[in-house]
């Protein structure tokens, strides 16, 4: 029976290399100068710091920039409101989203139930959803049902089986 599975995943090298990139031409553009703008990766959170909330926005975009070259979906940073930092400055906070939890999982597999398609069934594994069915071209219909789908968290659809 043909079968693959539905996977949030993230690959932390291409997130880290975005933001070493981001911060590299923060230091070398005009318009970043003496405003000590920061981006940093900690442990699962992106950390970005400026002198003014301008300057956060505009590193901001540039960010998002990176990351769209290195194919990271944006949907993995769920962003956190401006704060007020040391020295006068704002920062902001992103966490970096991975993995399918189970109200995720719920909205996946009610979206594939109600596409009402005879034979396929989904179950919830862990952090991924597995989607089965008879025809393989009835999976393909899901896929593209899900690709479609205005869902929070990107997907990447793994393990294709005949």
């Amino acid at each position: 029976m043909p079968s693959f599975d539905v996977v949030s995943e993230l690959d932390l090298q291409e997130v880290r290399n975005a933001i070493d990139q981001t911060a590299r031409e923060v230091a070398n553009r005009f318009d970043f100068k003496g405003t000590e703008s920061t981006v940093e990766l900690g442990d699962g959170i992106v950390t970005m710091e400026s002198t003014t909330e301008d300057r956060l926005s505009a590193l901001l975009v540039v960010l998002e920039e990176k990351m769209i070259r290195r194919k990271v979906s944006l949907k993995t940073l769920i962003w956190g409101q401006v704060e007020q930092a040391a020295r006068g400055h704002v920062r902001k906070t992103s966490q970096l989203k991975a993995g399918i939890n189970s109200d995720d999982a719920r909205k996946i597999n009610k979206l594939i139930k109600d596409l009402n398609l005879k034979g396929i069934q989904s179950q919830y594994q862990g952090n991924q959803v597995r989607v089965s069915g008879k025809k393989r071209d009835t999976l393909q219909e899901v896929i593209n049902t899900l690709k479609e789908a205005d869902l929070d968290l990107p997907l990447q659809f793994t393990n294709f089986r005949d």
